[in-house]
């Protein structure tokens, strides 16, 4: 396919985006949106204002700051136009991200002030409006041309004003400038240089520090002034590296950020789950379950002397911490594709002028090496204890999921995480290729089960399941009509297989409803009548358990979760529903 359409044809794919052209109004299923002449004729230099009306649609809404803010921009012959001014946004809590955000929504307005020196009748004003519209499944990109002619006479009668405007409630739009929340400023800033610093506390990292200062200080034979300058030229080399990540950033955040909207990902739950495992991985990573390689050929790589060649040493330097700070950094690009371009940037940069800092400071002042503690354990255990920080972070994604799904993944992850020890720390280097490989397979084969059973979304129930009533059960049994029972429990995992292989079935229900069954779940999670039932009733020792009490027949008793072919063909024996009542 020719790239030039590649773009194009995602973005017609995965964003509806609506457009619309000039006209004094517009409509479309975002919203209703018109112009309102504040005065119905100007006078030459005297201010009026223009109004755009906005009745959005029920359970849309426009974002109020941000990249994906509402802009509006207005221009006209003749006409000087001040900032647009909003009626006060409101904030809404999105409750799959836990997040309030600024919104407009129902009806609003936006004020543009103008004032004209034109000595013509007429003058033309074109309205240009560009955001992002979201609902509580998707999210589409809007862009509105409005126009609309303004009547200029010096006898124009302005003392009575279609509207005012309400500055009490209104804000200046900040649709050409990204602010930076003030937690950004004084947090997450600071945290960025910090966790740069941090990486070189990394086993990969800190145990050659000291030869790196010190080849840099031994080429600088002529003085404390060269030394400076390999060690601002080898910290300038790691920036590179975290600039080419930002570079990186900005790639994804243009390519797919403004095509899928990848912080409005976060309103799904799919998202979120595969984020929370994402991070899971990451803290085994942290924790040693399994490795990250650099290849030989780029790790043996030799560097020359000189500031060139200090540079690419850092560069190089930066590379080789990759598989001790591999889990970090990709944490940090997933946390920079929810964030406005130039706060990321500025972030992963400051990453970077972190991890350079103490080779430059090094360089200046080298008997500051002696200071430096020797590598030990207390390297493993920060490195470890990185991995629980991100295992609380794993956490704060589940926090929207509801608590059957939250348990669900909580399973999966211990799966997830035998999977992982049985790839990484059962399997060698001198490791037969043979066993490497069926040990793998193995791992890979049982993460996909689990993840069937544990990760997909629950089917429609399609049976009328009530819950376990003896007397139900009774009268049922005096009409004549068949029971089914089938004995569960929420801590019974071939429970959770007998409903996605047997109960899941369409057949099965089908049969169920058809012959008039009366389908009862007795849960005996916790003591109490169908926990009762099964063992002084029915005398079953375990469960899953199912239990057919037909007419003037004995009980079928279908024991364990291998029972559809049995169940079926029970069930089609039985006379139809009709003739049962």
């Amino acid at each position: 396919m020719n790239r030039k359409l590649f773009i194009p044809l995602i973005i017609a794919a995965f964003l509806p985006t609506v457009f619309c052209t000039a006209a004094e109004q517009v409509s479309d299923e975002l919203a209703a949106i018109q112009i309102i002449l504040q005065h119905p004729a100007v006078t030459p230099g005297v201010s009026s204002a223009i109004e755009i009306k906005f009745d959005v649609a029920k359970d849309w809404h426009f974002y109020a700051d941000g990249e994906n803010a509402l802009k509006i921009t207005a221009q006209g012959n003749k006409l000087y136009f001040s900032k647009p001014v909003f009626t006060k946004s409101h904030p809404y809590f999105d409750k799959l991200t836990n997040q309030n955000i600024n919104v407009y929504s129902e009806t609003f307005s936006v004020f543009i002030p103008f004032t004209t020196d034109a000595n013509s009748t007429t003058a033309d004003v074109n309205i240009a409006i560009e955001g992002v519209a979201c609902n509580n499944q998707l999210c589409k990109k809007a862009n509105y041309q409005l126009s609309k002619t303004i009547t200029i006479s010096a006898d124009a009668q302005m003392d009575s004003p279609v509207f005012d405007i309400p500055s009490q409630t209104m804000e200046i739009a900040q649709s050409q400038n990204v602010v930076v929340p003030m937690t950004a400023k004084h947090i997450i800033l600071p945290l960025a240089i910090l966790a740069g610093l941090l990486l070189n506390v990394m086993p990969c990292v800190w145990p050659i520090l000291p030869i790196i200062v010190m080849r840099l200080v031994t080429q600088a034979q002529k003085g404390k002034a060269k030394s400076l300058a390999l060690g601002v030229a080898f910290g300038l080399g790691i920036i590179l590296f975290f600039a080419v990540l930002a570079a990186v950033n900005i790639i994804l955040k243009l390519s797919f950020g403004l095509v899928f909207q990848w912080a409005d990902q976060f309103r799904n739950p799919v998202f979120r789950t595969g984020m929370s495992l994402l991070i899971v991985l990451l803290a085994l990573y942290m924790f040693g379950l399994f490795s990250f390689g650099i290849p030989a050929s780029v790790s043996s790589g030799k560097q020359k002397g000189g500031f060139i060649g200090s540079v690419g040493m850092g560069f190089l330097a930066a590379v080789l911490s990759t598989p001790c700070s591999f889990a970090i950094l990709t944490f940090v690009l997933a946390w920079a594709q929810t964030q406005p371009i130039p706060l990321a940037t500025i972030t992963i940069l400051l990453i970077g002028v972190g991890m350079a800092a103490p080779y430059v400071i090094l360089t200046m002042i080298p008997k500051l090496l002696n200071e430096i503690p020797k590598p030990g354990r207390w390297m493993e255990l920060f490195k470890h204890a990185t991995g629980f920080i991100l295992l609380i972070l794993g956490v704060g994604f589940l926090k929207s999921l509801g608590e059957d799904k939250i348990i669900n993944i909580l399973y999966y992850t211990v799966v997830l995480t035998v999977c992982v020890w049985l790839w990484g720390v059962c399997v060698s280097y001198d490791t037969p290729q043979a066993k490497k490989y069926s040990i793998r397979f193995i791992a890979v084969l049982l993460a996909l089960i689990f993840s069937f059973f544990l990760l997909t979304a629950p089917q429609k129930r399609l049976i009328n399941w009530q819950p376990y009533d003896a007397n139900m059960i009774t009268q049922s049994q005096n009409y004549g009509k068949p029971v089914l029972i089938k004995f569960t429990a929420t801590w019974c995992f071939s429970c959770k297989i007998l409903d996605k292989t047997v109960y899941s079935s369409q057949e099965v229900a089908d049969l169920i409803k058809q012959k008039g069954v009366l389908a009862i779940m007795a849960d005996t999670t916790d003591f109490g009548p169908a926990d009762t039932a099964l063992k002084n009733i029915y005398n079953e020792p375990a469960i899953p358990v199912t239990i057919l009490l037909l007419p003037k027949r004995e009980p079928v008793r279908l024991r364990g979760n291998l029972i559809k072919n049995e169940l079926i063909t029970t069930l089609k024996s039985l006379t139809d529903g009709r003739k049962n009542e």
